[in-house]
């Protein structure tokens, strides 16, 4: 399988190259553009949280009791006093990333019922589902947030299929087909209740309106097809002329060389060759 760096690396472009979709599309604000890349940068190693005793597995729980003890933060803010909150903090951060970390991996297996597709929608409701409770943003970012971190976790996935296949000696890895699955065959207990957190998530989330209102516009991918490709074929506004500037400028002397050889006259020098 792919390492951490490398899923990271590629989960993250991934979501990049999609978060410039959106702004392309003039779909979302610049500031929520980078919360939706890291959302989907997220997703991209979430899958190896069930890898036991690995750097990869600290540090995503490092991060998600990080985040976690945040969301639990801003929704009792007004609840509490300063003393309260930091206790609260520091209780939630504790909590998610030593005792659950521990708890979690006596139950959890790698590659088991967390590398599916199903597990993806568990990640990717809740992650709707905190931006819209928590960062009160509204459900076209709340579901955009969430299909980013679909995204990602399809990307990490797909990643470890690839890194199941050995190239150089042509052969397919046993691992092949443990990573990219939409439930864990192996385990009906795991995958059952990786169901009913779906489906609790899901009854969770925002509405669904706005958001497939504007993803299904057919305006917008109109726009978006015309606006793949540099207009008139010049790059980075570019036109050929100023290129040729630009070149004059650079290389003076091949320029002239080559204006010299554009106006010499033709046939003179095969003339000479036949004559003789």
């Amino acid at each position: 399988m792919a390492n951490f760096r490398t899923h990271l690396a590629v989960g993250t472009v991934a979501s990049g190259l999609l978060a410039s979709l959106t702004t392309a599309a003039a779909v979302v604000t610049t500031n929520v553009v980078i919360s939706l890349t890291l959302a989907g940068a997220l997703g991209s190693v979430l899958p190896d949280i069930d890898l036991q005793r690995s750097r990869s597995s600290r540090i995503i729980f490092f991060f998600l009791a990080l985040f976690l003890s945040f969301c639990f933060l801003f929704a009792f803010s007004f609840q509490f006093s300063i003393l309260e909150m930091w206790v609260l903090w520091i209780g939630v951060f504790v909590f998610v990333g030593f005792i659950g970390q521990f708890l979690f991996h006596k139950f959890a297996k790698h590659r088991g019922v967390f590398h599916s597709m199903l597990a993806a929608l568990v990640f990717a409701f809740l992650t709707a589902i905190v931006f819209y409770q928590v960062f009160d943003a509204n459900p076209v970012v709340s579901w955009l947030a969430g299909s980013f971190m679909l995204f990602g976790y399809f990307v990490h996935l797909c990643l470890d299929e690839v890194y199941s296949v050995d190239f150089d000696n042509q052969r397919v890895k046993r691992s092949f087909g443990t990573a990219l699955k939409l439930i864990e065959h192996r385990s009906v207990g795991a995958s059952t209740v990786m169901g009913i957190a779906a489906v609790g998530t899901f009854l969770l989330t925002p509405p669904m309106e706005t958001f497939f209102g504007v993803v299904g516009s057919q305006d917008i991918w109109i726009f978006l097809w015309e606006k793949m490709l540099p207009p008139d074929g010049h790059w980075f506004g570019i036109d050929d002329q100023r290129l040729k500037d630009v070149a004059t400028q650079l290389w003076p002397n091949n320029v002239a060389q080559d204006q010299m050889v554009d106006t010499m006259p033709t046939g003179s020098i095969t003339e000479q060759k036949t004559t003789r």
